[in-house]
């Protein structure tokens, strides 16, 4: 994709020709890429999103679709408490220029972000309700003075931080992955379909709010949701197959209405008053917003996956699917 002339091969095969009938918004090019601090992969991902942006400017279509790339929490640096995020030291030299073409473009910054992970590492200092959207006291950032009763937002905020501090303020946010599995190994506390109707059902409730999150109210949220479908060939711990709304045979792996959905314990805001283990000092530990560790067992763990099939935006409650494919850029439409 560095090439322009492959660059405008590509989107002519991929975006152009599905145009209007698919609404196209976006177009991602690779998943995680400063992550692992590559540098043949991270010094080839600037030049790449700059191709696919000419092709869709000599197509005259870089009115109506955005180029941007996907990253992990682990870019941070940071993350506890919110106000303080700032991203790693060692990726300024890589990351400052996307910025800069992400501002310039009006392109989104976007995160892939899982409480899960951090749940599952911690789960006696991580309350359940603060990452399934539930009631409980949350915490509060001792700088902002701000209150946090669910860790997803806690962790965009910590984003936005890092964005303010590098100068990029006013770029927006979007959470290009995140999800609970049905089922996990016996080490994976927290995995089961229970807790994966809770998170998925809560998130899409309080998104439907319309409300930001404590440092950005007025900020509309964006998030997908992954998956669509179980990987039930995808390699790793059990979770790794069991995040999708669905079986590979189209049947659901449990009840999650598209409209007018019903989670039975708790509700997706909360005043702090909830009867939840919340830390009750409100200075939660900075364990809350840990990202998890890369894995070193030879495959990439779920939110560095090679190819993904993940829902619509739950901002706009649509019913469309959105093919992502990790090893080229991939379509978010």
């Amino acid at each position: 994709m560095t090439n322009q002339a492959n660059a405008l091969a590509w989107v002519k095969q991929n975006v152009q020709c599905y145009l209007p009938a698919t609404k196209i918004v976006s177009i991602a090019v690779g998943n995680e890429v400063l992550t692992f601090n590559d540098t043949s992969l991270s010094g080839c991902l600037l030049p790449a999103m700059q191709s696919v942006h000419t092709a869709l400017v000599n197509l005259k279509l870089d009115n109506k679709i955005t180029v941007t790339t996907a990253h992990s929490v682990a870019i941070l640096q940071n993350s506890y408490p919110p106000s303080s995020g700032t991203f790693r030291p060692d990726l300024k030299n890589c990351i400052s220029p996307i910025l800069d073409f992400l501002s310039k473009t009006c392109s989104p910054f976007l995160i892939n972000a899982y409480p899960f992970f951090a749940y599952k590492a911690n789960p006696k200092q991580v309350p359940i309700e603060f990452v399934l959207f539930q009631p409980n006291a949350g915490i509060v950032d001792p700088v902002s003075k701000l209150h946090y009763d669910n860790m997803l937002f806690a962790q965009i905020d910590a984003v936005y931080a890092a964005l303010s501090t590098l100068g990029y303020s006013k770029l927006p946010v979007q959470i290009s992955e995140t999800g609970w599995p049905s089922k996990g190994d016996d080490d994976e506390v927290g995995a089961s379909t229970e807790n994966a109707k809770k998170y998925n059902g809560n998130l899409l409730k309080i998104v439907s709010q319309k409300k930001g999150t404590p440092a950005r109210p007025n900020n509309d949220l964006n998030i997908f949701v992954f998956a669509m479908f179980n990987e039930n060939l995808k390699p790793g711990p059990t979770s790794e197959r069991n995040y999708g709304l669905f079986k590979p045979d189209g049947t659901p792996v449990y009840g999650l209405g598209f409209s007018g959905v019903s989670v039975s314990s708790g509700n997706s805001t909360s005043s702090g008053n909830g009867n939840g283990n919340g830390n009750g000092n409100g200075n939660g530990p900075s364990v809350y917003l840990s990202p998890p560790a890369n894995s070193s067992s030879g495959y990439l763990a779920i939110s560095s996956s090679t190819e993904r099939l993940i829902w619509s935006s739950w901002t706009r409650l649509s019913m469309g699917l959105i093919l992502m494919s990790m090893g080229l850029p991939y379509l978010l439409g």
